[in-house]
């Protein structure tokens, strides 16, 4: 039993959970037709659960999922692998009769039905389920309402709301212009820029990934791992004063870790050349100026002269560029992450003078 709690824990380390994350879901992109087997749902489905059962036998698990605010993440967890199950197993299933030569599922399905009866009984049917499922949860739930700001005593940890977990996570990693203006800002304008990048007609109204593999692979990227996959961190593993926990360990409040975040600037005058840090702003931080300016500007040029050059060709320049840096902001989370967890870099700029940090 302590084993297996151990294992669990082991996995829950941020730089395991994450790598691990990565792998699952190029798995899945490669093994797509084994991952869309019945089988592997139905496992995927029973692993969660027996998952959970388990832990309601250990007491620091309990005391993290039966939070108020954390039960709808427990079915957010759920929802999140059936739903990229089932679409992939859609997808899968489409690619395959488009391959034999026979129409997808939908296009062989009814364009058109009666508003009366049958969209207005199942709207109700859905209306009656959902008041049905909100009247048991808020008699068996009691609201997280607590008490009134007190600055002088402040929760342990202190976090936002789910939906905010991932940008409270993003601020560990970056400046708080950075993570809270900036990321946030082009999160949004990435969205509305989409149909605008992304001219494709194909898998419009229907499942399929062969049709769109790098789309889908990034979306998956994006929505599961840098996302859902932060919110599962901030909200399960986050625990006193910010620290990493298990999902079996006890939060203890006592539990320090010396971070010891060097600065790009330092790793190179101070233990690279054995000086001290330049006055002068420009010489101190020239080379992460230089490598940020080269991460936006060079290296999608490059990428539309090598790995991406099909892409430049089909996208054109403006749109190519403009979802190239897009993706390139998107690459800078788990970049920045891992160079903290790896080699304690916690900024590539640091200009505290101008309050400009990268």
């Amino acid at each position: 039993m302590e084993a297996i709690k151990g294992l669990f824990n082991l996995v829950a380390d941020p730089r395991l959970f994450f790598l691990l994350s990565v792998v699952a879901l190029v798995l899945i992109v490669w093994k797509r037709e084994a991952f869309a087997k019945l089988s592997v749902g139905y496992g995927l489905m029973g692993f969660l659960t027996a998952f959970f059962l388990f832990g309601l036998f250990d007491e620091n698990f309990v005391l993290i999922i039966a939070k108020p605010d954390n039960v709808p993440i427990v079915a957010l967890i759920f929802l999140v692998v059936f739903f990229t199950w089932y679409s992939m197993r859609e997808a899968v299933l489409n690619d395959q009769r488009v391959a034999a030569g026979e129409d997808v599922i939908e296009k062989q399905e009814s364009d058109r039905v009666w508003v009366w009866p049958d969209l207005v009984y199942t709207e109700l049917i859905a209306l009656v389920l959902c008041s049905a499922v909100l009247v048991v949860w808020s008699i068996a739930l009691e609201a997280p309402i607590e008490q009134p700001a007190n600055p002088a005593n402040t929760p342990n940890p202190s976090k936002a709301p789910w939906y905010f977990l991932g940008l409270q996570e993003m601020l560990v990693y970056f400046d708080p212009w950075l993570a809270g203006v900036v990321l946030p800002s082009l999160i949004i304008v990435g969205l509305m820029a989409i149909p605008y990048i992304d001219t494709n007609p194909k898998g419009n109204g229907y499942y399929t990934f062969n049709e769109r593999k790098a789309e889908i692979t990034i979306f998956l990227f994006g929505f599961v791992i840098l996302w859902s996959s932060l919110i599962v961190l901030g909200t399960f593993l986050r625990g006193p004063n910010w620290n990493f926990f298990g999902p079996f360990e006890y939060w203890d409040v006592h539990k320090l870790e010396a971070l010891n975040n060097v600065q790009l600037s330092e790793y190179l005058w101070v233990r690279g050349a054995g000086t001290a840090l330049p006055d002068n702003i420009l010489v101190r931080e020239g080379v992460g100026i230089l490598l940020s300016l080269a991460y936006v500007t060079v290296l999608p040029v490059l990428l539309a002269k090598t790995v991406l050059k099909r892409y430049y060709e089909k996208m054109g320049p403006t749109r190519f560029y403009v979802g190239a840096f897009l993706f390139l902001m998107m690459l800078s989370l788990p970049i920045k992450m891992f160079s903290r967890w790896l080699v304690n870099l916690k900024y590539v700029v640091s200009i505290p003078e101008w309050f400009f940090n990268i």
